[in-house]
């Protein structure tokens, strides 16, 4: 999301074989020995940007009543098959449990992640004010606990759409991504063991990575998305970070093998990681 590739990152193979943190210490278990990494891996890695050659950023809707100057307030959920809407925090922001000024708050999101990148939620919802124009956006949250949805005003973010979309059958242990609406390729890919299982839900993608050496247990990209890992959530740092990455071990690709991210072969991972932006839906189902 930086646009940036000269701010190196390093990944360490943590919660899922790719925890996606960036120079942390105790980034495994809690120990008395230290932190203990599933891959021993500590690789260089680079921002990507949003995808999709940067997308473009354009209103969700530019009035919710196109033959009418008032209107009654009201919400409406947004999204289909086919399109997505995604949004970046144009300055710090509170997210508040309904579309109201001293409605309560539930998080405090600045304009970039703890990563540098910035902060991508995924947008389902919209309220119109009396005039028509879009006041709030119901959001989607990279926070536990996962499935976290609140309320941002309009003016504090720029929202764009995204044609992109990627399922994960965990019990088949397939991903399928899809492209307005239509199946682009399938793939088969290594899911969470049952310990330590893939997190069921909805998602996001919220960060995109480049790395130099493909070899490592990450391939050759990697995707963070909002999930969290409900098992690691408070033992590893970061809330237990979720990824879809590339893989140094092809012969786990089918297998409950992972610590909760999905790993796919790295041919599939370049391929998927060209087509999916920051903001792509990832749903996640049994």
């Amino acid at each position: 999301m930086t646009g940036s590739g000269r701010i190196a990152t390093v990944l360490r193979s943590t919660c899922c074989a790719s925890a996606l943190t960036l120079l942390v210490t105790g980034a495994g278990p809690a120990s008395h020995a230290g932190p203990r990494l599933s891959e021993g891996s500590r690789q260089l890695a680079y921002p990507a940007g949003m995808g999709r050659r940067q997308l473009a950023i354009v209103p969700v809707v530019h009035r919710l009543a196109k033959h009418s100057a008032t209107c009654a307030v009201s919400s409406r959920t947004l999204g289909s098959s086919s399109v997505a809407y995604a949004a970046i925090l144009r300055r710090d922001s509170l997210i508040r449990e309904a579309p109201r000024a001293r409605s309560p708050v539930i998080a405090r999101l600045g304009s970039h992640d703890g990563h540098g990148f910035r902060e991508v939620l995924g947008v389902i919802g919209v309220h119109a004010g009396p005039r028509c124009l879009p006041d709030w956006y119901r959001v989607e949250l990279p926070v536990l606990p996962n499935g976290t949805t609140g309320w941002v005003r309009a003016w504090a973010v720029r929202t764009y759409r995204v044609r992109s979309r990627i399922v994960v059958d965990v019990s088949q242990r397939r991903l399928r991504l899809f492209r307005s609406g239509s199946l682009a390729f399938e793939t088969p890919v290594a899911v969470g063991a049952s310990a330590t299982p893939t997190p069921l839900g909805r998602y996001f993608v919220n960060e995109r990575y480049v790395l130099p050496d493909d070899s490592g247990p990450f391939g050759p990209n990697a995707l963070g998305i909002s999930a969290h890992s409900e098992v690691l959530a408070h033992v590893w740092v970061e809330d237990g970070p979720t990824g879809i990455h590339g893989t140094n071990e092809p012969w786990s690709i089918g297998q409950a093998a992972s610590h909760g991210c999905i790993r796919v072969s790295n041919v599939t991972m370049r391929r998927l990681f060209q087509l999916a932006p920051a903001g792509t839906p990832v749903v996640v189902e049994a």
